[in-house]
């Protein structure tokens, strides 16, 4: 406190916002949680967030549609926040093709409407926020590509003023939302199936102080994949490798000062034996020859 004893203007508010806490905690607890949401889309990508009313079901859901330059048809669609991803496909009706993502604080969002989702209908993953989940389509009950998106309350219940990256869009507004998602830092936005490329499934996998290394295979081209995905230091250029062997054949390694991940690194292994490993920093796997019939 200053020399005349008067509170500054910085210490009224830090009490005010104490006090709101303390009288208020749900509502303080929700703004937190809400604030913490990011655009489902690409850092940097713009797209109008609609809000429909009345006709939208279930109503508070967001319609994310084109703006300017930017179609969302095939856009990649990206965790909100982390939690843990489940897959559905609702088929030629309702929601189509889409993701619902529980939220550790209980929240859930969904994202409907998808073209392709990184993992098949029954399956889940952890993600954290900016994994790429899908891509926008027109899957369902739509004739049109757009991404529905909702946030649901620990209860189930809709919020029909969701707010996404500090953007609350209410009942009946539209309002041109631009991406702060998978901007660099935090989590890795990418995937190993986006870093190997179309056709590629993950069978194995060995975690890293710092990161985690990937074993894929794309059973069309009989190709193995190995990629390395940071997970501290995300977007900051530090070493991490990645490297694949099939028995009786040489090495083939990628490594280098890397911003998010090691590799792809690709090698023809139909029904052979592979050795396969990276590393982040210091800390490195090595596997032994196996997976020989993948």
């Amino acid at each position: 406190m200053p020399a005349t004893g008067k509170p500054t203007r910085p210490m009224i508010i830090a009490f005010v916002v104490t006090l709101a806490a303390t009288l208020f905690p749900q509502a303080a607890s929700a703004s937190t949680a809400l604030a913490s949401h990011k655009s489902p889309f690409n850092c940097g990508k713009t797209f109008y967030a609609n809000n429909w009313t009345p006709n939208h079901n279930p109503s508070g859901s967001i319609d994310w549609q084109s703006y300017g330059g930017d179609a969302t048809n095939g856009e990649t669609v990206r965790a909100t926040a982390a939690g843990t991803a489940y897959f559905y496909n609702a088929g030629s009706t309702s929601y189509g093709q889409w993701v619902e993502i529980r939220h550790s604080d209980g929240t859930r969002t969904r994202y409907a409407h998808l073209a392709t989702m990184v993992r098949a209908a029954g399956g889940s993953m952890s993600v954290g926020q900016g994994t790429a989940i899908g891509t926008v389509g027109a899957t369902g009950g739509t004739d049109a590509p757009h991404l529905h998106y909702e946030q649901r309350t620990s209860t189930g219940a809709m919020d029909t003023s969701p707010t996404v990256d500090g953007v609350t869009v209410s009942l009946g507004q539209k309002k041109a939302i631009t991406s702060t998602n998978a901007c660099g830092g935090g989590s890795n936005p990418y995937t190993p199936q986006e870093a190997c490329g179309s056709g590629y499934g993950v069978i194995d996998s060995a975690a890293l102080t710092g990161g985690r290394v990937y074993l894929l295979y794309n059973s069309g081209n009989g190709y193995n994949c190995v990629v390395t995905l940071k997970t501290t230091n995300v977007g900051t250029a530090s070493p991490v490798s990645a490297f694949l062997e099939p028995q009786g054949s040489t090495r083939t390694t990628d490594s280098g000062s890397y911003g998010y991940y090691a590799g792809p690194v690709k090698r023809s292994a139909p029904g052979q034996c592979v050795k396969w490993g990276g590393s982040v920093g210091s800390s490195s796997y090595t596997s032994p020859f196996e997976h020989c019939g993948a």
